[in-house]
């Protein structure tokens, strides 16, 4: 590792400062969440709460003050806060896991769900999937989870699917200047601007978001579902991430009301901020016209189709098509709600799945997967570069996304983007699968590992069956790796790893 020199402390000063002001993050969560115990009576989970709000701040306090006069925060600075905050957030977050547990344990009220969260490793997976908005869990039965954990688990899918840094600068940016405000930003995945000010921008996306929550809500206690199920599932869905408060996710429901209620609440959990304003302002062309949404419904509709014609023999005409439209939605906007034992499918539906869970939802939404613009811009650039090929020389070949007209000085850059992503992508799920197969039970097939890496990278939360909480820790450390480059799109995290070993220059 490179020493400390005068050279890398200005840097160093910048990152502790601001991961300063992202850890109190928590503790702002954990104080609002106090009322849930308070509530219901559930006294045990009260002090796990308060204590992780003191943490949290006096952490933040530990890291901000010694640093506050540090200097504006760049990109490079802003990539390495992103991925180690993400790993500190989540590291908090896991302190409500623990510590009910053990006070649960010793009130003598602890099931025996609850108390697999006594293994630290336990506690951060459920976290770390829970902030990424991955939804794979620890929790054999969240049914049996307190209902503090039960609000928990879905208040951190619903803060991750928007981003911790996100919710940070939307409380701070007021006095933060606008390019290290935006390097922040930008650094968590986030590129979309809806007004050319991101403090405008996090105030709309923010609006839109609640909005969609209560809507969501209403929708699903309309359908069936008991109101404390609707709010956490609303939370859970419009954020894309997929835990649940069940025994068996959607499943346990059997109802296809509520799966025809969930099915366009995950859809627009994978569209673009930027569209759902446009539709608020009552232009609803847009989810046509805009290239990125039309092949999100498009992919949506093939991949759908392809499911129900590969399990039709398996379950049924009706059947299959109710179950393979749900389940590919699911994968596909990368929520992870689960309404069958995709374990038990062929190694053909659960490819076909893990295709969906790669390509992932809309860039600018709380998706997940490689997005489906950087797909669709790849596709297009093998024309192109066809194209190109039998051009006369010095001829100019349009590059077209949906009707816009990429400048052709542009035109290298999308490519370069979508190709680097998409190989770094691709090159970790590869490692994740060799990492799960030789750490994994034998008697799950190569299908069912590629299936739970991509569900883990992908952000998308179904299972095989492979996840649990009697899985070797070193299964659990590969996919909550899996989860945290998935949901930060890998560079910040190699940003991370080369801070770690040569400093920010």
């Amino acid at each position: 590792m490179t020493p400390l020199t005068s050279r890398t402390w200005p840097d160093l000063r910048i990152i502790i400062r601001d991961l300063g002001m992202l850890v109190p993050v928590v503790g702002v969560m954990a104080l609002i969440s106090l009322v849930v115990p308070l509530a219901f009576h559930e006294t045990y989970a009260f002090s796990p709460l308060l204590i992780t709000a003191l943490v949290s701040f006096a952490l933040g306090a530990l890291l901000y003050f010694p640093f506050r006069n540090a200097g504006d925060a760049k990109l490079k600075h802003g990539m390495i806060i992103a991925a180690f905050g993400w790993l500190l957030v989540a590291t908090l977050g896991a302190l409500p896991f623990i510590l009910t547990a053990l006070f649960a344990q010793q009130s003598g009220v602890a099931s025996s769900t609850l108390l697999h969260f006594r293994d630290p490793t336990n506690a951060f997976f459920e976290s770390i999937s829970g902030y990424t908005g991955t939804g794979l869990t620890m929790a054999a039965r969240a049914d049996l989870l307190p209902r503090t954990l039960q609000w928990w688990r879905s208040f951190i899918e619903w803060i991750g699917g928007m981003g911790v840094i996100v919710l940070m600068l939307t409380i701070l940016a007021g006095p933060r200047p606008g390019a290290a405000t935006y390097s922040l930003y930008y650094a968590e995945a986030r590129g979309e601007k809806i007004h050319p000010s991101i403090v405008s921008t996090l105030r709309t996306m923010w609006w839109i978001f609640l909005l969609y929550t209560f809507v969501s809500t209403i929708i699903l206690w309309g359908a069936g579902m008991p109101i404390w199920d609707a709010l956490n599932t609303a939370m859970t869905g419009i954020s894309t991430g997929g835990f649940s408060v069940t025994a068996n996710s959607i499943a346990s429901y059997n109802s296809v009301a509520i799966e025809l209620a969930l099915i366009p609440i995950m859809l627009f959990g994978a569209i673009s901020f930027a569209v759902h304003y446009e539709l608020m302002r009552g232009k609803g062309q847009v989810l046509w016209q805009d290239p990125q949404t039309r092949w999100v419904l498009i992919v949506l509709l093939m991949g759908s189709l392809f499911l129900a014609l590969e399990n039709l023999l398996s379950l049924g005409p009706l059947q299959a098509l109710r179950d393979s439209t749900f389940q590919f939605v699911s994968a596909m906007t990368c929520t992870g709600f689960q309404t069958a034992d995709i374990g038990s499918w062929s190694s053909t539906a659960k490819l076909i799945l893990s295709a969906g869970m790669v390509f992932g939802g809309a860039a600018g939404s709380t998706a997940g997967g490689i997005k489906i613009i950087r797909m669709l811009i790849l596709i297009k650039g093998v024309g192109w570069r066809f194209r190109k090929i039998v051009s006369p020389q010095g001829a100019l070949v349009p590059f077209r996304i949906g009707q816009k007209a990429v400048d052709e000085s542009e035109v290298g850059h999308r490519l370069e983007d979508a190709s680097l992503i998409t190989f770094l992508w691709l090159i970790f799920l590869a490692l994740g699968v060799i990492v799960l197969l030789h750490t994994t039970s034998p008697k799950f097939s190569l299908a069912d590992v590629i299936f739970e890496v991509a569900s883990a990278q992908g952000n998308v939360g179904l299972s095989t069956g492979i996840t649990g909480p009697t899985m070797p820790t070193l299964s659990k450390l590969a996919l909550s790796f899996n989860m945290w480059i998935g949901r930060l799109e890998i560079i910040p995290v190699l940003m991370f790893i080369r801070f770690l070993f040569f400093g920010v220059q």
